[in-house]
């Protein structure tokens, strides 16, 4: 079947709620581990990893670091006695500037594009509320402007210029948890929900095949003789987004912002472009790093913009050129360009029909019935996923972001 017409329906399997982790384990790296290799599974405990990597294999890490997103306001009341309509603006990425590091340092104006919450009653007007950082008080505004597809352009406004929006969101942003966990955000999760790597804010979401990895393992890894990358994929709120139609064609992927250094390329080059990636959102990268060296190699005056890959690429573009073609092109546009650094963005959706380029082997937590990262997986395992789902249902894994690991090589 063409993937395009691939029915979602297919990706389906029963996850009862019990099954979904609501919470991390207190250790980390003691998640279970079902390991796949070749079509056959066995498990294991998660700090035991690096057992089963070859030496002078290259792993390749997403370092993206989740901020916190949400902003909540209350609607001012025309009745003294009572509260206004309580509204959330969930940041979605930012607007202007639209560059990440700048936006944290913005300072009294910075504008995102948002969803927002209760949305009905917030017709217009502006938002504000009280922000205590530090010793110092301000006040924080909110204009909601335009539509732009399902979010919202909104601007914000601080009355204190010495205060960056970084620590606006340290002091009163809310982590945002994943919807399927149906509980209120604790505190616990502002250090469980991130990696111990992360570094780059502007997650939504956290890359959570990483969040078994503690400093003990990165070791075990080191001592195994497992090499290490770093990438940058900033995970948007898309990544929850359910496929509602039938056939995955009308599922719109959302566009993801990455960030590649150079030594990095060089680094897959040297490991005959050949990787292990830790979660999809790693995948996802690497796998685009391939089309982005075609846009190069056919457009050799590319502007970085032009280097985002589109949803359907891999399968409507005859390839044409070897993986290590490709990255070599990459190497050399950034080098004309005198850049250390790729930032570009990726709309790729990896579903049955896709070859992989440079992932060889995979960890990820286990996934949400008919959804995208489902077909990545299925994808990767060459169609194989019910074997690995049916043996973590009945041996008792853990589910979700929270949940547990696996390993698979196919």
């Amino acid at each position: 079947m063409e993937t395009k017409h691939i029915h979602i329906s297919d990706y389906n399997y029963a996850l009862p709620d019990e099954r979904i982790a609501k919470f991390p384990l207190s250790q980390r790296d003691h998640s279970k581990l079902l390991v796949y290799r070749h079509g056959a599974v066995s498990e294991d405990l998660f700090y035991n990893l690096p057992n089963y990597l070859p030496s002078g294999a290259l792993m390749v890490f997403n370092n993206t670091k989740v901020i916190q997103a949400r902003l909540h306001f209350r609607k001012q009341s025309t009745v003294d006695t009572q509260q206004g309509a309580l509204i959330e603006v969930f940041l979605l990425e930012p607007a202007m500037p639209t560059d990440y590091e700048l936006m944290f340092q913005a300072r009294g104006h910075c504008a995102w594009l948002c969803m927002i919450g209760n949305l009905k009653k917030w017709k217009q007007g502006e938002l504000s509320r009280e922000v205590q950082v530090g010793s110092r008080c301000l006040r924080l505004t909110a204009v909601r402007g335009r539509a732009v597809g399902t979010s919202h352009w909104v601007d914000f406004t601080w009355d204190d210029a010495d205060v960056s929006f970084a620590e606006i969101l340290e002091a009163v942003g809310e982590l945002p948890i994943p919807p399927y966990l149906n509980r209120e955000t604790q505190e616990s999760d502002k250090t469980t929900y991130q990696t111990v790597y992360s570094k780059i804010k502007g997650s939504v979401a956290a890359p959570t095949a990483g969040l078994h990895f503690t400093d003990a393992v990165l070791k075990a890894l080191d001592s195994r003789g497992v090499h290490r990358e770093e990438l940058t994929l900033h995970v948007g709120a898309g990544t929850f987004k359910p496929v509602k139609s039938s056939e995955i064609e009308g599922h719109e992927m959302h566009t993801e912002y990455v960030a590649v250094k150079r030594s990095t390329i060089v680094r897959l080059l040297e490991h005959h472009c050949s990787a292990i990636a830790v979660g999809t959102t790693s995948v996802r990268t690497l796998e685009s790093l391939y089309y982005m060296g075609l846009h190069v190699l056919r457009h050799p005056d590319a502007a970085e913009a032009d280097l985002h890959v589109a949803q359907w690429e891999p399968y409507e573009q005859p390839a044409g050129y070897s993986v290590e073609e490709s990255l070599r092109a990459l190497v050399d546009w950034l080098d004309r360009n005198k850049l250390q650094t790729l930032h570009s963005s990726t709309q790729i959706i990896i579903a049955p029909g896709y070859e992989y380029k440079i992932v060889k082997m995979l960890i990820t937590n286990f996934h949400q019935p008919q959804s995208t990262l489902l077909l990545l997986v299925s994808a990767f395992v060459k169609g194989d996923w019910h074997t690995i789902y049916d043996y973590a249902l009945a041996h008792d894994f853990r589910f979700l972001s929270y949940g547990d690991s696996s390993l698979l090589v196919p």
